[in-house]
C-alpha cells in the first residue's frame, strides 16, 4: 500500500468528520472532542488549525483518504496527532504516516500523548522511536472518565 501525505483540502473535512465518528474509533481515541458530532465546532476547528502554524497534512493511502496527521504546539512542545480510519488499522498506514510526518518536521524533541489501553497507536509510535517518559491520569471525553494516558517523547 503507498502510504502518502499531502496539504489537507477542503474535500478532505466530510471524510475527516466522518471518521472522527467512528464511535470504536472515538472509544480507541479516548482524548476526543467533547461532541464530536458537533459538525459546527469540527468546522471552527479545523479553520483555526488551517489558519496556524501547525503542520497538517491528510493521510492517502493508494491515493484515498484515509485520515490527517499533524504537529501542533510550542517549540520545545509540540506534539503529534494522527487518525487513521479504522478500516486501515493494522494495515502500516498509521505507522507509515507518522514516519512521513516527523520527516517533515526535523524539531526534536516530539511529543505524543495515547491511552494506555491503546496497544496499536503505542505500536506506532514505538516503531518511530517514541519512548515513554511518563503517566498521568486524565479525563478521556470519549470514554466519559478518567483513564491512564502515556506520554511518549522523540528525542533529538
Amino acid at each position: 500500500m503507498d502510504v502518502v501525505l499531502r496539504e489537507v483540502l477542503d474535500s478532505d473535512l466530510p471524510v475527516f468528520f466522518r471518521q472522527m465518528n467512528d464511535p470504536e474509533a472515538l472509544h480507541m481515541a479516548a482524548f476526543t472532542p467533547k461532541d464530536p458530532a458537533d459538525r459546527d465546532a469540527f468546522d471552527a476547528h479545523w479553520r483555526r488549525v488551517r489558519a496556524s502554524a501547525h503542520v497538517l497534512r491528510t493521510v492517502l493511502a493508494d491515493g484515498d483518504v484515509v485520515g490527517s496527521a499533524a504537529v501542533y504546539g510550542e517549540p520545545g512542545e509540540r506534539e503529534v496527532t494522527y487518525w487513521v480510519d479504522r478500516a486501515y488499522w493494522g494495515r502500516g498506514v498509521a505507522t507509515a504516516a507518522l514516519r512521513a510526518l516527523i520527516g517533515l518536521v526535523p524539531e526534536r524533541p516530539l511529543f505524543a500523548r495515547a491511552a494506555a489501553d491503546n496497544t496499536g497507536s503505542l505500536r506506532v509510535l514505538a516503531k518511530c522511536g517514541f519512548l515513554e517518559t511518563a503517566r498521568a491520569v486524565d479525563f478521556a471525553q470519549a470514554r466519559g472518565e478518567e483513564i491512564e494516558e502515556v506520554v511518549l517523547r522523540l528525542p533529538g
